[in-house]
């Protein structure tokens, strides 16, 4: 190892110069540091996670702006996230169960009691039992758990403490990822890399204790729903959007017919809108439609609509499968509010974070592809079924499982995009 005077190691490491807030390109070494900073500087953690948490994660974040002298410092920071996200687990296990006593069943059914509040001490007597288990969940059902990176991630998502169906399917891969760190050869990343890990690290920290992240990528707070305004010209080849509450402010060229929904702004998928289908990235409301843009104007003014919030995660959505065929998910309040003649076929409850991986899912069952079950968690997708059977047995399921069943009667209107798809097997 070749020894350095101090202003050599106190210099910009030239590698990192080449990272700058529009993507790849050159930095002085003044803007480097100060940019690096401000890429983790907003990244905090909730005031009541354990201090040991904290204190690791604060340790990554000092890490990481230091990398500006020394680029190998991201790769270990990227990697030393995989293992404090065992560590914040740990700590959330043993405040859930602070000065509680855990039982644990052994492989003969025997019970055994562990004090919880000390995690090393818990995870040293857990060991020494064979094959444990430990009651988890609303439904207190024992689950295999070993205390490590695998268990604890089945325990915090069985509690409530993580969410979404998506980041489940990740699960897997975060395991993957540690086991990696823990066991694998050497590998450079880049700041990049190193951010995003670090905060994806932050929005899980924050979700175990129970504080969701405003506009965040994994465990996002609820997001707002305004009223938006989707028109589309008499020959469709036409469609346009914007807020309901600027249409007053604008001018058509073209005559337009319009439909009011509550939707999540900028919804890449909101073109799409069918009113009695979810074909929306985010849940959309049908509120008003179709009509002219004064009658749209004319509504709007004597309604007054207000926005609102909807957490998307894990939202329960139901799919209808009739003589091998497959419908497009909806939601169960339209479900419920359908006429009879459509509420006939087998229908599944499916819980999902986007309502199109129960279509994705369904096509997969009703196909008879292997590694798709027809309730529970699926491992290749991002579902869990919650219950199939005829349309009054799923909306029970749905409703126990928290959706909103109240019957809703809404027009059947969709936007000339949706009209156009020919979606599979529908």
């Amino acid at each position: 190892m070749e020894i350095k005077p101090l202003k050599e190691l106190q210099a910009v490491d030239e590698r990192t110069l080449n990272f700058t807030p529009l993507g790849l390109g050159r930095m002085s070494p003044e803007g480097s540091a100060d940019f690096q900073q401000r890429v983790v500087a907003e990244l905090r953690l909730a005031d009541d996670v354990a201090e040991t948490t904290q204190a690791r994660f604060e340790q990554l974040r000092t890490a990481f702006i230091h990398g500006v002298l020394c680029y190998e410092l991201f790769t270990l920071v990227e990697d030393s996230t995989r293992l404090a996200l065992e560590q914040a687990l740990r700590d959330r296990f043993a405040a859930q169960y602070k000065d509680q006593k855990i039982e644990v069943r052994d492989s003969r059914g025997r019970l055994h009691r562990i004090p919880a509040g000390d995690y090393p001490e818990f995870f040293r007597l857990l060991k020494k039992i064979r094959n444990p288990q430990i009651r988890m969940g609303a439904a207190q059902d024992w689950e295999r758990f070993n205390g490590m990176l695998a268990g604890l991630l089945t325990w915090a998502r069985r509690e409530g403490l993580l969410r979404g169906q998506r980041n489940r399917r990740r699960d897997p891969s975060r395991q993957a990822l540690r086991n990696m760190v823990a066991h694998g050869t050497y590998h450079l990343t880049t700041p990049v890399d190193a951010a995003r890990s670090l905060s994806a690290l932050a929005e899980t920290i924050n979700h175990l204790w129970g504080q969701p992240t405003p506009g965040g990528r994994l465990y996002p707070a609820p997001v707002d729903r305004p009223v938006i305004a989707v028109g589309w010209s008499v020959e469709r080849a036409l469609t346009v959007m914007s807020l309901a509450d600027q249409l007053a402010d604008t001018h058509d060229d073209t005559e337009l017919t319009y439909i009011l929904v509550r939707a999540v702004h900028g919804d890449p998928d909101l073109m799409q809108f069918d009113s009695r289908k979810a074909t929306t990235a985010f849940p959309t409301q049908y509120l008003w439609g179709p009509g002219t843009r004064d009658e749209a104007i004319a509504w709007m003014n004597r309604v007054k609509p207000t926005h609102d919030t909807c957490d998307y995660l894990d939202q329960v959505v139901v799919v209808r499968t009739l003589d091998g065929q497959v419908d497009l998910p909806t939601y169960p309040g339209i479900a419920a509010g359908l006429p009879d003649e459509e509420q006939s076929g087998v229908w599944h409850a499916v819980r999902v974070d986007r309502p199109l991986d129960a279509l994705g899912h369904i096509r997969a069952v009703v196909g008879g592809e292997p590694g798709h079950p027809t309730h529970g968690e699926c491992d290749n997708c991002p579902v869990d079924t919650v219950a199939t059977g005829d349309l009054t047995t799923v909306l029970k399921a749905a409703q126990e499982a928290g959706a909103d069943t109240e019957p809703l009667y809404v027009p059947d209107i969709r936007t000339p995009i949706a009209a156009s798809f020919d979606w599979p097997l529908r």
